[in-house]
């Protein structure tokens, strides 16, 4: 689901890539709303970080200067300009937190089920991953014996944005890994909202609070933007500095991230979503359509793209995404993706459609195929990718929701070099030593040490190291 599925374009977008072949007619005679091109016709900015410029960075600047400076003065001035709230207390109460999923049991059973099942899969991934970060000590030489620990971090600060459509499944893949990895607090940002009562308390988005408190996330903060990220990062009178803050949101948001870093660390610094899909003849039109559109209708700047090697699905497709998009409740966003960063690739065999892959990088990578050896080759030949969706059943959506993949990924070909949020990003992992004085494991070192000292000019390195001899 998400590179960051911003509401907003957030830091990083770019246009579809420019190519001169016009849509080409569908058999039914209408024009196909998405670009379909060769191989050969891709530009080469289709293989590049999507990026844009604006006056976010000075902006973003102001905001964390003046959190900085005035702590919940400013995070309530900021709140009565661009919220539709700003409350006199920051932190929900606890009793209204655990109301807001009572609420939502008594009022949405099927829906309160299912984020509970996702939650499960969720917790139950993050601590498989935990488990594989194991602590161990090895004796390197006879006396020299080295060590690594995991230790998770003392506060974790999630962020989730509530626009146009409020994120529940991202409090899920937020304070799952932050959970999993034992993080001593657990606190999470996001914007306010009128309480309900009229009581002018603080509020937020009631899905968000119920999906909080089925987490277990231990404080709730009424606070969006790039003030909250300010926030958690320096800390104000109300809301405790962080030592990791994590989650999506619009282009302030990211550019406050990315301004913190260094302060707090960070998950990453994602743009809209995307999906490169590989398919054969084997694949279902309207499938590959409909999980083309499920990335489209976030964000006008998102990024579908289907690789195959079959002139006719290529053509089924194009006239899928048509008459999905008929109905489609979000069309508006969705068809003003597709046409500005769609597009349908015809290669002229699969290998090529993973060698595109692998230098696009995207954020999601589907497999569209019957099971059996080309599959297993194509899995095989892939090694971009935030997360791979292996085989026709396997919908991105699934990895979005409820099969307990972690859908906060990398974008903008940031995939090349890192992964998705984990139980690693709460978890420092740290190195330790111990010696046996006098062992031949200790003297060998010592010996070295101060060698290399003497070649580096640093003679109080050579004297600390020679003086256990």
């Amino acid at each position: 689901m998400m590179g960051y599925k911003v509401q907003v374009c957030p830091m990083v977008c770019v246009d579809a890539p420019v190519v001169d072949t016009p849509p080409r007619n569908g058999k039914n005679g209408s024009m196909s709303r998405i670009k379909i091109l060769s191989a050969s016709e891709l530009d080469s900015d289709f293989f590049e970080p999507r990026t844009f410029s604006d006056d976010t960075a000075s902006v973003v600047a102001d905001i964390i200067c003046q959190v900085r400076r005035e702590g919940d003065r400013a995070l309530h001035q900021l709140a009565a300009r661009f919220d539709p709230a700003a409350p006199k207390q920051l932190e929900i109460a606890s009793e209204d937190v655990a109301a807001a999923a009572e609420d939502l049991h008594r009022q949405r059973p099927e829906l309160y089920d299912a984020l509970c099942y996702s939650r499960d899969l969720a917790l139950r991934f993050a601590r498989r991953q935990r488990e594989s970060f194991d602590d161990f000590e090895q004796e390197l030489e006879p006396g020299l014996i080295t060590g690594q620990r995991n230790i998770p971090v003392d506060r974790a600060g999630l962020y989730v944005p509530a626009g146009r459509f409020p994120l529940l499944s991202t409090v899920i893949m937020t304070a799952a890994p932050a959970l999993a990895a034992g993080c001593g607090q657990v606190l999470l940002c996001t914007p306010p909202r009128p309480h309900p009562d009229g009581s002018g308390k603080s509020y937020a988005d009631p899905g968000i609070l119920a999906t909080a408190h089925l987490c277990g996330v231990h404080r709730v903060f009424a606070c969006g933007g790039a003030q909250a990220i300010a926030a958690m990062a320096y800390g104000t009178e109300s809301i405790p500095r962080c030592d990791v803050i994590v989650g999506p949101g619009n282009k302030f948001v990211a550019e406050a991230k990315r301004q913190v870093y260094g302060t707090v660390g960070i998950d990453m610094l994602a743009g809209p979503t995307e999906v490169f899909i590989i398919a054969d003849d084997s694949a279902h039109a309207d499938w590959v359509a409909a999980d083309l559109l499920a990335q489209a209708e976030h964000d006008p700047d998102a990024q579908a793209v289907l690789a195959t090697s079959s002139q006719e699905l290529a053509q089924a497709v194009a006239r899928q995404l048509e008459l999905q998009l008929e109905t489609l409740s979000t069309a508006e966003t969705a068809r003003t993706s597709i046409q500005r960063n769609g597009c349908i690739i015809i290669t002229k065999d699969l290998e090529e459609a993973a060698y595109l892959a692998n230098r696009k990088a995207p954020e999601h990578l589907e497999l569209a195929l019957d099971h059996g050896p080309q599959l297993e080759a194509l899995v095989a030949m892939v090694h971009n990718y935030g997360s791979l969706f292996i085989g026709h059943g396997s919908a991105e959506v699934l990895g979005d929701y409820a099969a307990g993949l972690n859908h906060t990924l990398p974008t903008s070909t940031s995939a090349r070099f890192a992964g998705g949020l984990s139980v690693r990003c709460f978890l420092k992992t740290v190195t330790t030593l111990r010696t046996v004085p006098g062992s031949q494991g200790q003297r060998r070192s010592a010996t070295a040490a101060g060698l290399l000292g003497d070649a580096e000019g640093l003679a109080a390195h050579a004297k600390a190291a020679r003086i256990r001899l």
